[in-house]
């Protein structure tokens, strides 16, 4: 117990927050982490305080996924399939004059 104790009180990574709301995260802990400038982290609350952990870089795990699904069929022929046929397209009538779009 008293290892943890002195652990805790004298080799506790400790930093103050500035003015601005900022804190500096101690070398060791950012070393360890593999936190550099621009690295996105996360606070989450906690009963017992804050944590930090690295977070994502922006991407939703959906789109990590995304283009991996390899399909027998056309997504077009797979829609058609749950939704049924789509209407064919409806033509115009007359003919294209020039200078209008």
């Amino acid at each position: 117990m008293t290892y943890w104790v002195k652990r805790f009180t004298l080799y506790a990574m400790r930093s103050t927050v500035s003015s601005k709301g900022q804190i500096t995260i101690p070398a060791d802990l950012r070393e360890e982490m593999g936190l550099r400038a621009g690295t996105p982290v996360v606070f989450e609350r906690r009963p017992e305080g804050a944590l930090l952990r690295r977070g994502t870089q922006g991407v939703h795990p959906v789109d990590r996924a995304f283009g991996r699904l390899r399909l027998s069929v056309g997504v077009d022929a797979l829609m058609d399939d749950m939704r049924g046929p789509r209407p064919a397209p409806e033509r115009k009538r007359g003919r294209a004059r020039a200078g209008r779009k």
